[in-house]
């Protein structure tokens, strides 16, 4: 003779999982080209706010080059370096600032675009160390993640790797 034992918070558990699984398929559904447009105009956002304080219309900002000459020092091994050749410096942060996170979000010259804002972030991180964990990490996550999956169909990069694929 067999008998069950009635477990009352078993099939609320199935249900649980159930209900997990239907929701992981159902992020299954969202297209990932969407998701890598996300990403990238998330990442691209902050650089570009910054590229833009450094501007005075068509000039580098007097704010900016007195901060490369003056404020910002590199926090290497212990101890604190000036910023090599200041202006030169806050001219390529500058222009690198507006002109990649453009590029970003068009999705053209993805990878090389992240890679340089990857290369910026790491100076950032050695002129503001303390920002590491709320700033540098997420930025050089997401410029990772670009690099390594690509920019998705969203963007120019996959347009025109088609056209040239066409026969």
């Amino acid at each position: 003779m067999s008998t069950s034992i009635h477990h009352p918070g078993k099939s609320a558990g199935q249900s649980l999982v159930r209900l997990v699984d239907a929701t992981a398929r159902g992020f299954g559904y969202l297209p990932a080209s969407l998701s890598a447009l996300l990403l990238r105009i998330a990442v691209a956002i902050p650089f570009w706010r910054s590229g833009l304080t450094k501007w005075d219309g068509l000039q580098l900002s007097p704010g900016a080059r007195w901060l490369f000459e003056h404020e910002f020092q590199l926090h290497l091994f212990g101890e604190t370096y000036t910023m090599p050749l200041p202006v030169l410096s806050a001219y390529l942060a500058a222009i690198g600032e507006i002109l990649l996170p453009i590029l970003l979000i068009l999705g053209l010259g993805t990878r090389f675009a992240a890679l340089g804002l990857l290369l910026m972030t790491l100076v950032i991180q050695l002129t503001i160390p303390d920002a590491w964990a709320t700033h540098h990490l997420p930025w050089a996550a997401m410029l990772l993640a670009i690099m390594t999956w690509g920019p998705g169909r969203a963007s120019l990069d996959h347009a025109l790797a088609r056209w040239y694929r066409r026969p």
